[in-house]
């Protein structure tokens, strides 16, 4: 009597969230074939390389998996046989959809199943599935049957096109939700609106942010390390990845046939944190810092110089304009050299550096300028206390300073 042994899982993988660029893959003409039960090693059977890597994040999904297995099969098989692969990547559902989907494996032999224990959430779930892949294409789809199977082919085809980066969206043409309430279509659409205010450089390129089904190259966020927070994981592969060419394709949300949904205000609170670690993420707050301790160094130098000037006879406003300068040149040649450093390292040579300083050296001048302003208008409109006006003007000024270098003086596309 023959024991039934259950096809292996797909070890989870460990440590960061980073997508291998390249994975081994089998070559082709190296499987042995089965003849009467027994491997024939000079029988070989042709092992297609794996071009579609589709993974179906699950909790508690036992319902609908078979029906979403099956959908996915169907199509995928007579677009791109054996070239593809389903991941199913459950966070150890109580129901059992780890087990349902592992017993669907005989008889769909591109299905693979990861069962998670130690970690929990969609987005991680989705890149544990990738990191685990073998496709040059990374897709994503849910296993609710909201998401309807026929419109991967779309989607696939915007890739074909040349698309780095194709999605699913609800809000181009042919896109839509089915019912939902005015209440659900607020929240959505206000969720979008907060993103544009906080992220508008990543949540502006695409219609639909929110969608959680599209497809994208490895490429395109290989290598990258991923920081996802809740269910929107197309908000991280849009902020991290090197992402050109976005195709849409417009599809109507559908209710949920089986199952329960999963939606709460812990995600669109873990939506906002998402957005703000993003958004922090893009702001170059290790170089600010640096900049910050060499403006600092520099009042000690304004201060001493115009001491040792003043003690030397020179008249008051020569001494503040000669010690200012003094204060800059100095400012200048550390940032130059640490602030900015691997950036200077790209632009040698005596001129280049010339051009800098003088940039430079009218930034901070105009950021005079701007502090003044700011010191009057705050004491003399709006009367704030003279020296918190001093310290808000100061912050303001340093950010102006910090920033205006970064994008003129120290321009990373500046070449000779």
């Amino acid at each position: 009597m023959s024991i039934y042994h259950p096809p292996s899982l797909l070890q989870v993988p460990s440590g960061s969230l980073q997508i291998p660029l390249a994975v081994d893959s089998e070559s082709p003409d190296t499987s042995p074939e089965l003849l009467n039960g027994e491997m024939q090693p000079h029988l070989r059977k042709t092992v297609c390389p794996i071009l579609f890597s589709l993974v179906i994040p699950t909790y508690n999904e036992g319902k609908n998996i078979p029906k979403i297995v099956t959908l996915l099969s169907q199509i995928l098989d007579e677009a791109i046989p054996e070239a593809y692969e389903l991941i199913v990547v459950d966070d150890n559902s109580p129901d059992g959809t780890w087990e349902i989907a592992q017993a669907l494996m005989p008889e769909y032999p591109q299905l693979r199943v990861m069962r998670r224990v130690e970690e929990r959430g969609l987005s991680t779930a989705v890149i544990r599935g990738w990191q685990a892949s073998k496709g040059d294409v990374l897709g994503v789809i849910d296993a609710d049957l909201q998401h309807p199977p026929e419109v991967l082919l779309q989607l696939w085809n915007e890739i074909q096109r040349g698309a780095d980066l194709a999605v699913a969206s609800r809000h181009v043409e042919g896109g839509g939700v089915s019912d939902w309430s005015v209440a659900r279509r607020f929240l959505s659409r206000g969720a979008q609106t907060l993103g544009l205010m906080i992220l508008p450089g990543v949540i502006g390129r695409v219609s639909d942010p929110m969608t959680g089904y599209f497809l994208v190259r490895r490429a395109c966020i290989a290598s990258k390390t991923l920081s996802p927070l809740g269910y929107k994981i197309l908000i991280e592969v849009l902020g991290r990845g090197n992402i050109r060419w976005i195709g849409e394709v417009g599809y109507v949300f559908q209710e949920r046939q089986a199952g329960e949904s999963k939606v709460t205000w812990k995600q669109y609170v873990e939506y906002i944190q998402h957005l703000l670690r993003l958004r922090f993420a893009r702001w170059p707050v290790a170089r600010f810092l640096r900049f910050a301790v060499v403006g600092f160094s520099g009042v000690f130098v304004d201060l001493a110089v115009f001491y040792l000037l003043r003690q030397a006879g020179l008249g008051l406003t020569r001494s503040i304009i000669l010690s200012a300068e003094v204060a800059i040149i100095n400012n200048f040649l550390w940032n130059d050299l640490w602030t900015f450093g691997d950036i200077s390292q790209r632009q040698p040579g005596k001129s280049q550096r010339f051009r800098r300083l003088l940039k430079f050296n009218m930034i901070c001048l105009a950021g005079m300028v701007l502090q003044t302003l700011i010191v009057n208008l705050l004491f003399n409109v709006f009367l704030v206390n003279e020296y918190l006006a001093k310290l808000i003007a100061i912050a303001t000024v340093t950010l102006w300073n910090f920033w205006v270098n970064l994008k003129l003086s120290w321009r990373v596309t500046q070449v000779d």
